[in-house]
């Protein structure tokens, strides 16, 4: 089989050697498309459930919220673990799935399950987390007052959560954004018990108030000209001054105003936490990724839509990374690619000294790029990114992607050479065809035996098993990209 596969390679080495430039081609093309991240991809499916309940300590979250939730998603069809973490006010419980389980099925398990969870306390409904990656962190953007006091952090806190945050949120590819610090803008009732009192007024009477000064209400139709316009009662103001004016009740006959029994002003919520940026008061946005996102092009994205509403920003407010994966991620891939650049130089200069022909030199080289386009056609069918793992697997390989094109080339050479010496030469392609299947055996059966010391690799689990498969996968297909090169495009060439 291999003697047919070297003798219509040595035959046809123009077809040959025009598909090995069209998949050089296509390979580099599907190399450049292929997403980009720091490691493979190590996300177990999970679904993150989380439920506020309020006032309560985490003993009673734990009691009366974590275990009611933790009891309904046990036994989910392809479950393999819950964990959960009670703080005060906050459950939250994590759902694992096996490896190859789907994320999209999980979380309507998970949700269906959830239905059927009963006995919690009032007001208190678990809710599934977005879908996020394990290095879903991809930037920190800051938002503070230039110069500083400018914008209080209230102001900035309200610019983020509805200018910044939903643009990037409408990006693909963005899973979350939470806001840090600042503080959420409130209105604040403060009551005076003794003006209750003196009024003969309750804290029901003021609650109810201050909510019907927040709604709007329907007052029917009124018919005209043969159309119908929908008459409403606006109530909802965040005047705190119109707020005060709302009646809670009647004393001797008169209205008494919610100002007369309580001090109506504007505040922030109760903060846990605050954000800074170099010393100033600033409200940080932190930009989670989906799993499978390529890290650079959404961060390119992101970039690109603050650039946008910057101008909707207004005057006072500065736009400051802290973060940003993407400058790990190119300096790691930079290295990685610096040892493979290396690699090939010094496996080139080792070929021109011993081989001491720039000819069969180049032919030997030929095998390290179409090896790579392979690789890069394999990760992208088996949908893997571009990490340091893949690149690492590459970078291992390159100095046996040249052994095989190395055996054959040498030998193709002494016998041409051989060839050359002899009163009656034969034709060159017969001296190729012989020279290279003198050597088969021993291309394959060596490539054979590398390729199963890697093997082992994929019988890793868990964690481990998604690390390093990745560089089992480029490192074979390399290895096997170079014996098939080895066996057709080497002896066209020759």
């Amino acid at each position: 089989m291999f003697d047919t596969l070297i003798r219509l390679s040595i035959q046809n080495r123009l077809p040959v050697t025009v598909a090995a430039l069209l998949l050089l081609l296509w390979g580099g093309w599907t190399a450049a498309l292929l997403p980009v991240d720091v490691f493979p991809d190590l996300n177990r499916p999970t679904v993150t459930l989380m439920a506020e309940a309020g006032g309560l300590s985490p003993e009673e979250v734990e009691v009366l919220v974590t275990r009611p939730v933790e009891a309904a998603m046990n036994g989910a069809p392809g479950m393999e673990r819950v964990r959960s973490q009670s703080a005060p006010g906050l459950s939250v419980v994590w759902v694992e799935f096996g490896w190859e389980a789907d994320i999209w099925r999980a979380r309507q398990q998970v949700g269906e399950r959830i239905a059927q969870i009963g006995d919690l306390p009032d007001g208190v409904t678990p809710v599934m987390g977005p879908i996020s990656s394990i290095m879903g962190e991809i930037l920190l953007i800051g938002l503070s007052s230039a110069p500083p006091g400018q914008r209080d952090g209230p102001a900035l806190r309200a610019l983020a959560d509805w200018t910044v945050r939903p643009r990037v949120l409408s990006i693909p590819g963005v899973s979350q954004v939470i806001a840090i610090g600042g503080g959420v803008e409130q209105i604040h009732v403060d009551v005076d018990p003794t003006a209750l009192a003196r009024f003969g007024l309750d804290l029901d009477a003021v609650r109810e108030a201050a909510a019907s000064a927040q709604g709007s209400s329907a007052g029917g139709f009124l018919e005209r000209k043969s159309q119908e316009y929908m008459i409403r009662h606006l109530a909802r103001t965040a005047d705190p001054a119109r707020i005060g004016d709302t009646a809670v009740g009647r004393r001797d006959g008169t209205s008494v105003a919610l100002d007369q029994v309580a001090a109506v002003r504007r505040g922030r919520g109760i903060m846990r936490g605050d954000a800074g940026v170099n010393g100033s008061p600033a409200v940080i946005l932190s930009v989670q990724k989906q799993p499978g996102a390529d890290t650079l092009r959404l961060t390119a994205d992101v970039e690109a839509a603050l650039t946008e509403v910057g101008g909707a920003l207004g005057e006072g407010v500065e736009v400051t990374t802290l973060f940003r994966q993407a400058d790990f991620i190119d300096a790691s891939i930079r290295n990685v690619e610096e040892a493979l650049r290396d690699g090939v130089i010094l496996v080139a200069i080792v070929l021109l000294i011993f081989l001491q022909s720039a000819r069969t030199t180049a032919i030997t080289l030929t095998a390290i790029p179409l090896s790579f386009v392979v690789s890069a056609l394999a990760l992208a069918a088996m949908g893997m990114s571009v990490n340091t793992m893949t690149l690492g697997g590459l970078a291992v390989a390159i100095g046996e992607l040249v052994d095989d094109a190395i055996v054959d080339v040498e030998n193709v050479y002494r016998r041409l050479q051989e060839n050359a010496r002899l009163p009656a030469p034969r034709p060159a392609a017969a001296v190729v065809f012989g020279a290279s299947s003198e050597v088969r055996n021993a291309i394959v059966f060596s490539t054979i035996l590398v390729v199963l010391v890697f093997v082992p690799l994929f019988s890793l689990s868990g964690v481990e098993g998604r690390l390093f498969a990745p560089l089992g996968v480029a490192y074979i297909t390399s290895i096997l990209a170079s014996m098939a090169v080895s066996l057709t495009v080497t002896p066209a060439l020759c």
